[in-house]
């Protein structure tokens, strides 16, 4: 069909020899009692602030939900989790410096309201169980109301996860589709040392209700229950004939629970971009190139997967952290997928994991051990960490060096590092 292969060549459009990497981070805006921000309140702020700075202001159902400078763009979450997403830039100190430019316009503005920043992987409220999901209103957009009702129906954790998550992610660079293959590889079979490198827990022994037995990786539990059909590693992306074309079938084939196109929002709900455009709900061939490309973005934007593969490669996997662990997290990337070596020496290391549900193994082991957790070839977690921090450290300058240092933070398995093991 035409449109899969418009897929297949949006994502080929992005190949590149660049080693940039975007970071976005999720914050609760909350005051002293833990209580989030209103939609309209902060609404209302960034209207003000994105028209004082002269940006581009973002609108969804005419409610201003962020804004765009040619550096960064803000928006607003489900319960008004509060995200600031930089463009991609290849030196860490750019990112940084746009961060806390961010945070210089933010901060006094939340403070003198009585709010501030919080980074967590779960609102510390519900994680502490004081509130629970519902008591949290959603902002008035009709995409939430449309998700909101159909998570009732396809998984455990829907509520928790659009009103009571936050978090951090990285976008990568590709080069070509078998660069693509090779780091979406990789990446999924390190992530689930990624997801307790960057845990970040209100109380150690915490839990979602149901499941005192797992106290590690909350807000990844809550994604595994959302909904089969969109959350979890990418379908068939370990199968030998994976890539381009395959990762549009992917695309095409995620139930959309809503369709965005030409300014409208309607509810769809199982519905597949395929279905939609077989059925001549969308008229693909009827519609110009500029919205093709909007709606391929909005397919591509209702899978919850741990990695999406756009333009770029997209890693959804760490909660939200303060800005020095976050580009800690950058650097630590940087040095294993950026070096040929260390892609390499990975790729050779964990050829052993051979499926997806290996690697899910790995994750729910970590749920309920943490860095302690066995997982790959007899070593756990917390040896797994150590072996990749050092990988990349060994590949980074010194500039990023100081930078990876930062993702130690709250990290404490005190495991002794033996790297001649690595080798044997």
């Amino acid at each position: 069909m035409g449109f899969l292969k418009e897929i297949s060549d949006y994502i080929r459009a992005g190949e590149s020899n660049d080693k940039n990497l975007g970071l976005e981070i999720e914050h609760f805006i909350v005051n002293d009692e833990g209580i989030q921000i209103g939609f309209h309140e902060i609404s209302e702020l960034i209207d003000k602030v994105g028209r004082e700075l002269g940006a581009e202001i973002i609108y969804i159902d005419h409610f201003p939900v962020g804004y765009y400078t040619g550096e960064y763009s803000t928006s607003l979450e489900p319960s008004c989790q509060f995200e600031i997403s930089i463009n991609p830039y290849s030196d860490l100190e750019t990112i940084e410096s746009i961060y806390k430019e961010f945070r210089s316009i933010w901060d006094p503005i939340f403070e003198e309201k009585g709010y501030h920043f919080e980074t967590k992987g779960n609102l510390p409220l519900v994680e502490k169980q004081v509130i629970k999901p519902d008591d949290i209103p959603l902002s008035p957009k009709k995409r939430y109301k449309y998700m909101d009702a159909y998570f009732t129906g396809s998984g455990i954790y829907g509520r928790y996860m659009m009103r009571a998550s936050a978090s951090a992610q990285v976008s990568i660079d590709y080069k070509d589709e078998e660069d693509m293959i090779k780091k979406l590889t990789v990446l999924q079979k390190i992530s689930p040392l990624f997801m307790i490198i960057m845990e970040n827990k209100t109380l150690e022994e915490s839990s979602l209700p149901g499941v005192p037995e797992k106290t590690h990786l909350l807000r990844t539990q809550e994604w595994d229950d959302l909904d089969s059909a969109r959350t979890g590693f990418v379908p068939h992306s370990m199968d030998t004939d994976f890539g381009y074309d395959k990762m549009a079938d992917v695309i095409s084939d995620t139930p959309l629970i809503l369709l965005t196109d030409d300014g409208n929002t309607i509810d769809v709900g199982h519905q597949t971009a395929r279905e939609l455009i077989e059925n001549r709900v969308i008229y693909w061939d009827g519609i110009g190139t500029e919205r093709r490309k909007k709606l391929i973005e909005h397919f591509m934007s209702m899978g919850f997967f741990h990695f999406r593969v756009k333009k770029y490669i997209e890693i959804r996997v760490a909660d939200s952290v303060p800005i020095n662990k976050a580009l800690g997290y950058v650097a630590l990337i940087k040095g294993l997928i950026y070096s040929e070596k260390n892609l390499n020496e990975l790729d050779e290391t964990l050829k052993n994991v051979k499926d997806i549900d290996s690697i899910q193994k790995a994750v729910e082991a970590i749920e309920a051990d943490g860095f302690d957790a066995e997982i790959y070839d007899g070593k756990t977690a917390g040896e797994w960490a150590d072996y990749i921090y050092d990988l990349a450290s060994e590949s980074l300058g010194e500039v990023d060096r100081e930078y990876l240092k930062g993702v130690r933070t709250f990290w404490s398995n005190g495991k002794q590092k033996n790297k001649d093991k690595w080798s044997a």
